[in-house]
């Protein structure tokens, strides 16, 4: 676990390593007055206590957190994960199975249009990886 004393700093160190330094910093840079409180309780409830445990590792939170994102029909936080997912470790072939369960548990037309986001989401996170925009990485099968 990251430094379990400062669960706002754990979380950011796992955060950035998610989700990538750029999206960070774009995220702390749309920050106002109205959110502030807001994307600290995130940072270090999602990602400094949560994230920051040695429990699971970061591909199976990545694969938990795809599943429960698709069955509740979240598709622009869906997206993001699937982008971050090369982050952690999981690949396309991962991604897939796990949307075949979530098909089965939660309903073909999640799974259906979990698949097109995913589909999509894994072509921009491999674009950008070629064109070496992102620096981090593209996604594997």
């Amino acid at each position: 676990m990251s430094d379990a004393s400062d669960p706002f700093a754990a979380g950011m160190a796992v955060r950035r390593e998610v989700l990538g330094g750029a999206h960070v910093d774009r995220a702390e840079a749309s920050k106002t007055p109205f959110d502030t409180n807001f994307q600290r309780f995130i940072t270090e409830t999602a990602w400094g206590k949560v994230w920051a445990r040695d429990d699971l590792s970061r591909r199976e939170r990545s694969m938990i957190t795809l599943a429960i994102l698709a069955t509740l029909g979240q598709w622009e936080e869906f997206a993001m994960h699937v982008r971050a997912a090369r982050n952690t470790g999981t690949s396309a072939d991962d991604i897939a199975g796990l949307l075949m369960h979530v098909a089965v548990y939660a309903g073909v037309p999640a799974g259906n249009h979990a698949f097109k986001i995913a589909k999509a989401a894994i072509a921009e996170a491999d674009r950008a990886a070629a064109a070496g925009t992102n620096g981090e990485g593209g996604m594997t099968s």
